[in-house]
Parts: C-alpha cells; sequence; structure tokens
C-alpha cells in the first residue's frame, strides 16, 4: 500500500500562483491531480506518465497550470498560475498502482489517493 501526502496549498488572490506538491511513499506509475469544490462533483485536473512524456490537462486550466514529476523523490508537482476564483477547491493527488498503456482522467482508473490540501483564491 502506498500512501499519497499533498502539500502547498493555501489562500492566494486571483491572478496570484500557488504549487502543490504530492509525495508517495512507494514507487507509482502514472499521476494524476483531481479537485474538489463545495457541493459539486470531483473533477479532473492533470496528468503525468510515470516516464513524464506525456501530460494532459482539462480545458478549464490548460496554459494555466503544469504538472511535472521527480521519480527520484517520488514527487509529482503541480504549478498553478493566474489562478481564479473558480479555481477554488481541494485539490487531490492520485496514483496508479500499475503499469498502463494509456493515461485516464477517471477517478476509478487510480488505486491511491491523497488526504487533499485546500487551494482559496480570493477575487
Amino acid at each position: 500500500q502506498v500512501e499519497l501526502e499533498e502539500s502547498g496549498g493555501g489562500l492566494v488572490q486571483a491572478g496570484g500562483s500557488l504549487s502543490l506538491s504530492c509525495a508517495a511513499s512507494g514507487r507509482v506509475f502514472n499521476m494524476g491531480w483531481f479537485r474538489q469544490a463545495p457541493g459539486k462533483e470531483r473533477d479532473f485536473v492533470a496528468v503525468i506518465t510515470r516516464s513524464a512524456d506525456t501530460t494532459y490537462y482539462a480545458d478549464s486550466v490548460k496554459g494555466r497550470f503544469t504538472i511535472s514529476r521527480d521519480n527520484t523523490r517520488n514527487t509529482m508537482y503541480l504549478q498553478m498560475t493566474s489562478l481564479k476564483p473558480e479555481d477554488t477547491a481541494v485539490y487531490y493527488c492520485a496514483a496508479e498502482k500499475g503499469f498502463s498503456f494509456r493515461y485516464s482522467s477517471y477517478a476509478y482508473a487510480y488505486d491511491y489517493w491523497g488526504q487533499g490540501t485546500q487551494v482559496t483564491v480570493s477575487s
């Protein structure tokens, strides 16, 4: 069983930037970020393959967010810029425990989840 721990959330003004980290306790494969705003479903944000050669973003964050990872540290990152109030949510990292031929934007594809970190963007 691998544990994931997010860090880096906080309060930022609209237009500002924030970076999130997700540390895994062991080896994982594809990793992703999801977010959930109050009263809404958990939505896909971004995914990165284990080799980091492929990334994919939700349209709502494309061009503003950058996902990356450092496998030597078993850590994934999410650099968020030009933040908007609608980015306010609890951000969760997720990881697959085995190899997949294709990355996924669906929550059910992921085996491990972090506890979440709050990101609040004020207007």
